[in-house]
């Protein structure tokens, strides 16, 4: 038996939102407890997330010898791990993650964003100053902040909070911008559904984010950084707080940063999480006390911002990817991606794939790489079908497409948007109508209603889609969206509004025929609109065993014990439930 007394061995746990909520906390603490108990020095450390969200809780075994990546942990599998591995030495193969897995999902990555993710303990300030932490900050303070401006804009990168703006001429055009005090701002308002990149980011590494603000300070001229992050990310917010304060008493955020002349504080304001705050305007509105809605523009933020002052804004992915490519140089980061689209883009994978969570990739991959390399196909192993990529303001792109590479040119030729990086994965269960009313009820909802023609136009679209829906549509229902598609969109005055109409557009474009089936034969291929689904019994399956007639909350069904029973087309609400309870697979749905 082999006994540790050299702390040889790292235990890492990952508590980002999604290691905590499948119960990294308490394999924590019976991690610790048994050590303690059986007199293990291991060195036990929490990490952030490491993107594989589906394995979680995710436990990293490291040793000399190398590391052994556990899925799926619980306490009672702690002590198992401790004893044959840690003591004995042999990792316990059937719930270690298969090597050919991780190379799977990890080949195809470039981790720049997500450098240290998973890695490095996000509360801990040394573990990011032993990963190369700040010096980028050290380099720049040794250049002129044009020569900073130059690095960024040699690099190509764009901002990655959905508009693709070139950062180096938003930075530059802020910094020549009269004016003073400026400001820097991280929009870390992520609204969309299905995104988590830049809470993962927030959780897992923040002070990434804050030397790319520092950065930025630094090259504009300004001398003040304001995170302006949901008030729905508490995890974040307090990593993020705690991450200032030890950036503070290390001398990183404050006066004569470094020893220079250089001054720059940040702090957090907290959004109540409007959706249109992640409009720039709206944002900035916010901060100031006011009602969250968009202005118009010009002047932009980097002329008249916050207070009337210059300002610059990127997203929490933009400011992290600052410090390295200021470490590594303009042309490494130049050499990922494509001619107009350079570098790497981060992308939450959700809905209806295998593996799901977050990953990072160069510019102009494949949708298909993504959804099928390294996420492993749709879950349940199913047809793949389309992804919703870009949120409300994107578009479905079918899989006949998937091959198309993920830029900012390729992706808006289909009507989608690259957007924050929200990619929802969708197969052969997926009705596109519902999808299009699902995103379009979000967006309605989230209108701030300042234009008449995205607060009252989304609205009628809503209506139509929930017409077609409930069978009553006609034809000359989709001409009728589309032209009121087309006159939001020129008439919105932000880009919540101009883009709201996307998720239905493209759904008309790509799956017409299955809005024709809804209008015509009144029928959901998907079998997911309520109103077009008629429930009923196989005979030859029912064994009559009387559990749909149990559960039926409006008594339905009926039939003699050990006899094919019926449902009553007449009484029944369609809810489903007979059809999920049903261990034979008699309840159909027609």
């Amino acid at each position: 038996m082999m006994h540790n007394d050299d702390k040889s061995w790292v235990i890492k746990v990952g508590l980002a939102s999604c290691g905590i909520a499948a119960g990294g906390n308490r394999v924590f603490g019976v991690f610790k407890s048994k050590l303690e108990s059986k007199s293990i020095r291991a060195e036990l450390k929490s990490t952030g997330c490491i993107g594989m969200c589906y394995r979680e809780v995710l436990v990293e075994v490291c040793s000399q010898h190398g590391s052994t990546f556990y899925g799926q942990v619980t306490p009672e599998r702690v002590e198992r791990i401790i004893d044959q591995h840690i003591i004995g030495g042999n990792p316990v193969d059937e719930w270690a993650v298969p090597q050919d897995e991780i190379n799977s999902f990890m080949s195809r990555q470039k981790r720049i964003v997500l450098r240290n993710c998973g890695i490095i303990n996000p509360e801990s300030i040394d573990d990011y100053l032993d990963s190369s932490g700040y010096m980028a900050l050290h380099k720049v303070l040794g250049k002129t902040p044009i020569e900073v401006i130059d690095e960024v804009t040699r690099s190509g990168l764009r901002g990655r909070g959905g508009a693709g703006f070139t950062t180096g001429v938003k930075w530059l055009t802020t910094r020549k911008a009269k004016g003073s005090p400026k400001y820097v701002i991280c929009n870390a308002d992520e609204g969309d559904p299905g995104a988590f990149m830049d809470r993962s980011v927030l959780e897992s590494d923040p002070h990434s984010v804050l030397e790319g603000m520092l950065i930025a300070g630094y090259a504009i001229g300004a001398t003040e950084g304001i995170v302006y992050v949901r008030a729905e990310y508490p995890l974040a917010i307090q990593r993020l707080e705690k991450a200032l304060e030890q950036a503070r008493e290390r001398k990183y955020i404050g006066n004569d940063i470094l020893g220079c002349d250089f001054d720059f504080n940040i702090s957090i304001r907290q959004g109540a999480g409007a959706f249109v705050c992640g409009e720039e305007t709206a944002l900035i509105m916010s901060i100031e006390g006011k009602r969250g809605m968009p202005r118009l523009r010009p002047p932009f933020p980097s002329q008249s911002g916050l207070w009337g002052r210059p300002t610059n804004i990127n997203n929490v992915e933009t400011y992290a990817n600052v410090p390295w490519i200021v470490l590594n140089g303009a042309e490494t980061y130049a050499a990922y991606g494509t001619a107009k689209s350079k570098g790497t883009k981060v992308f939450a994978l959700a809905g209806s794939i295998a593996r799901g969570g977050l990953i990072e990739v160069p510019m102009g991959i494949s949708i298909r790489e993504i959804v099928t390399d390294i996420g492993g196909g749709t879950a349940g192993g199913t047809d793949f079908k389309a992804v919703q990529l870009g949120g409300p303001s994107g578009g479905v792109i079918p899989a006949s497409m998937a091959d198309i590479p993920v830029d900012y040119e390729s992706i808006s030729q289909t009507g989608a948007i690259v957007g924050s990086g929200g990619m929802i994965v969708m197969d052969g269960n997926a009705c596109m109508v519902d999808v299009a009313k699902f995103f379009l009820n979000f967006t309605q909802d989230e209108s701030c209603g300042k234009c008449t023609f995205c607060r009252i136009g989304t609205r009628r679209m809503l209506e139509i889609l929930e017409k077609i829906t409930g069978g009553k549509g006609t034809e000359d229902d989709i001409s009728t969206l589309e032209e009121l598609a087309g006159e939001i969109k020129k008439s919105s005055l932000c880009g919540l509004g101009q883009t709201a109409p996307n998720p239905v557009l493209t759904t008309i474009k790509y799956f017409r025929d299955e809005y024709m089936e809804h209008i015509t034969n009144k029928k959901c291929p998907a079998k997911k609109c309520q109103a077009l689904i008629t429930y009923i019994i196989d005979g030859a399956k029912c064994p009559g065993c009387g559990l749909c007639i149990r559960y039926c909350p409006v008594n339905a069904i009926s039939g003699n014990k050990k006899e094919a029973h019926s449902i009553d087309p007449d009484i029944c609400i369609r809810c489903g439930l007979c059809n999920s309870i049903c261990r034979k697979g008699a309840v159909i749905a027609v």
